[in-house]
């Protein structure tokens, strides 16, 4: 790195996503067909309202997006019953995380996260010159007792993936009310909630009922479920003033009309969003079962994805599969050695990941 970058930035590690299938055809010897298992994206695609919606809005390509969002706002607030000024949308919820972390974190100040979880949190954290706190996981869930314990007069941000990525549990509504009734003023909390439409458990928290009582920040994503990863828009809840200050950070035209259009048409395909969450519902129970029959250790999961541990070989067993043609995440990024994540696909993909995970054990055996 060049010796004038910010002293933050030395040592600093950038993002690296999942592989993708064009990367893994670039780098294949012989001609493989390659499912994509790695980033947690909707395996049925986009919704086919969203595509409908975004055909339309081609046409106007060359104005300037709608910089507040207007109509998905209005839609939003319809939907989720708030106020048009609860809302913040951002390129993808990841920009509304360094929103977040650009709005109310001093170089000087205090950025509590767990371990393992999504790992934008720690990295943006850093390069703004903020100094993080790491708070281990207690047996694969944030542990917030330990996280309010951490708590300093020099605490200003705390982030809480729920459901968490990479581990796929989550923690419930009472448990989350009590961490929130413990901070001080001055610390906000994110709740980054992108997985939230897989976790279907009566004890998953209502964070949109507490929003006028806590300072938190909740985003949520149309990646995921919705099937718009490619169009990133995510947007954030949360109360007005808080809102006023990620949008004195905000880049103004940060997310595009497609993205826009997209999102209001996919709100409307109730379909889309039912069979999304049926396939992840079976696909789920179909792939923890045949990963506890091979003798895996399985992280139980609300989300569109699995933690598994597999061993000593989980960077041997991962490029195994890839050389059958399964791409999926080997986790040591994530300081889980030992750890392998898969992406629930369509049957017929999740079939074929096992098939070749079974076919690779027996190779290694």
């Amino acid at each position: 790195m060049d010796s004038r970058a910010r002293v933050c930035l030395q040592g600093v590690e950038g993002y690296k996503p999942g592989k993708s299938v064009e990367q893994a055809q670039r780098g294949s010897r012989k001609k493989v067909s390659f499912i994509k298992l790695a980033s947690n994206e909707n395996a049925l695609g986009a919704s086919p309202m969203a595509m409908t919606a975004l055909r339309k809005a081609v046409k106007n390509l060359q104005q300037y997006p709608d910089p507040v969002c207007h109509d998905l706002r209005a839609a939003l607030a319809k939907k989720l019953k708030l106020k048009p000024e609860n809302f913040v949308f951002g390129n993808g919820s990841d920009e509304l995380l360094v929103m977040a972390i650009r709005a109310f974190v001093e170089a000087d100040e205090e950025v509590i996260v767990a371990q393992p979880t999504f790992l934008i949190y720690e990295l943006q954290s850093k390069v703004s010159g903020a100094s993080v706190k790491v708070v281990p996981l207690s047996q694969m869930r944030y542990d917030l007792k330990a996280m309010a314990a951490a708590v300093t007069s020099k605490t200003k941000l705390i982030f809480i993936a729920n459901p968490d990525n990479p581990t796929g549990t989550y923690v419930n509504h009472d448990e989350v009310v009590h961490f929130l009734e413990q901070l001080p003023a001055h610390v906000v909390v994110v709740m980054d909630e992108a997985y939230f439409e897989f976790a279907e458990g009566k004890d998953y928290p209502k964070s949109l009922s507490v929003l006028d009582k806590y300072p938190i920040i909740v985003t949520r994503t149309f990646s995921k479920a919705y099937g718009l990863a490619g169009l990133r828009i995510g947007y954030g809840m949360m109360q007005p003033a808080l809102a006023e200050a990620l949008n004195a950070v905000r880049e103004p035209f940060n997310v595009n009309t497609l993205a826009q259009a997209a999102a209001i048409g996919a709100l409307k395909d109730k379909a889309f969003l039912a069979a999304s969450k049926k396939l992840v519902r079976e696909g789920r129970r179909f792939l923890e079962r045949e990963l506890i029959q091979l003798g895996f250790h399985v992280v139980p999961s609300a989300t569109n994805f699995v933690l598994f541990e597999v061993g000593l070989k989980g960077q041997e067993l991962a490029e195994s599969l890839l050389t059958r043609g399964v791409i999926i995440r080997e986790m040591k990024g994530w300081k889980l050695p030992g750890f392998l994540r898969v992406t629930i696909g369509t049957m017929a993909q999740n079939k074929k990941f096992v098939q070749a995970l079974k076919a690779t054990l027996k190779e290694q055996a």
